[in-house]
């Protein structure tokens, strides 16, 4: 590791990389972790196969394992859940235990805590789902007031696209 206090109680964990000033510093045994950015992956202590870029992104973690974070507190406040994919400032932000969740964009998905297999791409897309899951929202403002679909926070099975701006939409079934 390279930086202050990084993999600083590291007991039997191998093949991590920590760069950042207290990057996986409560990392005790888990391994094959990469954490780049200050206090990235700073509570791990067991989940395994994470990839965190970026200041305090999956920062809260401890056992979640196989997710991947990259931008300033991506998956930042998720501690046990796993298999999740946030790319983007703040995407997946409040995330704590649910899995399977993959948001991409400035914002997406910020506010979910705890709804599963959500996906969400584009500016804010899905950003007021708190527990809703297997939603799919595309698009800058997806789910969110003034969206086709409305403010979509805890219903699930939703598809939603664009923001009230959409002039037209063409699909061929």
């Amino acid at each position: 590791g390279l930086g202050y206090n990084v993999l600083a109680v590291n007991t039997t964990g191998s093949t991590n990389t920590a760069v950042g000033s207290q990057a996986l510093a409560a990392n005790t045994t888990a391994s094959n972790n990469t954490a780049v950015g200050a206090s990235a992956l700073v509570a791990n202590t067991t989940g395994a196969l994470n990839t965190a870029v970026g200041l305090e992104s999956l920062d809260a973690n401890t056992t979640g394992a196989g997710n991947v974070a990259m931008g300033y507190s991506a998956l930042g406040a998720n501690t046990t859940a796993s298999n999740n994919v946030a790319i983007g400032y703040t995407a997946l932000a409040a995330n704590t235990t649910a899995s399977n969740n993959t948001a991409v964009g400035y914002e997406a998905l910020a506010a979910n805590t705890t709804g599963a297999a959500n996906t969400a791409i584009g500016i804010s897309a899905g950003s007021a789902i708190t527990t809703g899951g297997e939603n799919i929202a595309i698009g800058k403002d997806a789910g969110l007031t003034g969206s086709p679909g409305g403010n979509i926070t805890s219903s699930d099975r939703y598809v939603l696209i664009g923001d009230e701006n959409i002039a037209q939409a063409h699909i061929q079934v």
